[in-house]
């Protein structure tokens, strides 16, 4: 079976790119393990998207489709170092509607593929597996675990950190592991949030509080691995009381909302987001660690990038020239290249134990929090992904 592009993995950026493309000449084959399903609760995959994201959203006519009353703006951000160091941030005081949105990863994936699913230019292989790949100089050749056989111009790597395509195309990455885990687990609170998220830089890990709608949060604690046990390891109501006293009990008692679950941390970079006739997108391309809240945006930002110039190939133009490729390699090199050395820096930084280290980071966050002009470019680029 022969297309134009072939998308491994139909995750979240891996089913974005193929919505972005619905109004092109392309014919794409999104093979995919497993069809996304809605929980029946809430969902423990919380993730904050930006809001160029919620444009790109927009654009691909699924935000405005979504259960609205399972999303929550961020209107304020209070973020406190290990010492005196405070930083804040207003929405309002920079003159945007919100900070950011804070939503399930079920309900955009779910709303994504019912948009797979009115689109004429989409053959779905779900559940399939990639068994097999060839890559020649005029097209790459997919082998499913089944014995389809699969062709295309391009291929796409969207098969997240442990991706099957970067592997088999021979793409290197350097992996290190922070040794630490991201819990997480979405909490009812006894207090208001008032839309706004907290995070701690503690001796302990950093701890984010995630605000959703009602008396609900959705916690994320990066803590080193013999902290994260025990967290996974105290009953409910020790880990509600744990959590609760690592925030200062700013919103007052804790209950379980959904049940724990824990991710090993890691940073990952590649050698290049391109091979021959080979693309990576979302977290086959890059990895960062969850600090900084922006991991689906790079995602969602390398399909709505490549997608843009897959949609204006000229008719002689193949998915998977080189030129193009290097196109959309060049685009996409600055922001996780500066995303991700920042959230190591800051992760090493307050993982230091060393006094001038807690002085740095502390004086640095107050004097951030002092000067508008820095605070506003911060929040601009949160919001933009520009400066």
């Amino acid at each position: 079976m022969k297309f134009d592009l072939i998308i491994v993995g139909g995750g979240l950026a891996g089913a974005a790119l193929a919505v972005a493309l619905r109004a092109s000449r392309l014919s794409i084959a999104l093979v995919e393990s497993s069809l996304p399903a809605r929980p029946t609760g809430w969902d423990t995959r919380i993730y904050a998207y930006s809001p160029a994201n919620a444009d790109f959203m927009r654009e691909l006519g699924v935000w405005d489709r979504l259960d609205h009353a399972r999303l929550c703006p961020v209107e304020r951000m209070d973020i406190k170092g290990d010492g005196n160091g405070c930083v804040k941030f207003s929405a309002y005081q920079s003159g945007l509607s919100e900070l950011a949105w804070i939503g399930e990863s079920s309900l955009i994936h779910c709303e994504l593929w019912e948009s797979l699913k009115r689109q004429h230019n989409v053959t779905v292989f779900a559940p399939a597996h990639p068994g097999a790949l060839d890559v020649s100089e005029s097209e790459a050749r997919l082998v499913l675990d089944d014995g389809r056989r699969l062709s295309a111009a391009l291929l796409v790597g969207a098969d997240g950190r442990d991706s099957w395509v970067r592997q088999q195309s021979g793409i290197k990455a350097s992996v290190k592991a922070y040794d630490e885990m991201g819990v997480v687990a979405n909490l009812s609170c006894e207090q208001e949030h008032r839309r706004t998220a907290f995070q701690w830089f503690r001796d302990d890990g950093v701890l984010a509080w995630l605000p959703l709608p009602g008396n609900r949060i959705s916690i994320v604690w990066s803590a080193p691995d013999a902290v994260a046990a025990d967290l996974m390891s105290m009953s409910d109501e020790s880990f509600c009381e744990r959590v609760a006293d690592a925030g200062g009990r700013r919103l007052g008692r804790f209950e379980m909302e959904s049940p724990r679950a824990a991710f090993p941390l890691r940073l990952m970079r590649v050698e290049s987001m391109i091979g021959r006739r080979v693309a990576l997108i979302g977290d086959a391309a890059h990895a960062i660690h969850p600090l900084s809240g922006h991991g689906i945006n790079l995602g969602f930002q390398d399909a709505r990038m490549l997608a843009s110039l897959l949609g204006e190939l000229k008719p002689w133009q193949g998915a998977g020239d080189h030129g193009v490729l290097r196109r959309y390699a060049r685009a996409r090199a600055e922001e996780p290249f500066l995303l991700q050395y920042a959230t190591h820096g800051l992760n090493r930084l307050f993982a230091s134990r060393n006094p001038a280290s807690a002085l740095l980071r502390n004086v640095g966050m107050n004097l951030t929090d002092r000067l508008p002009v820095i605070t506003n470019a911060l929040t601009r680029y949160a919001v933009s992904g520009k400066f």
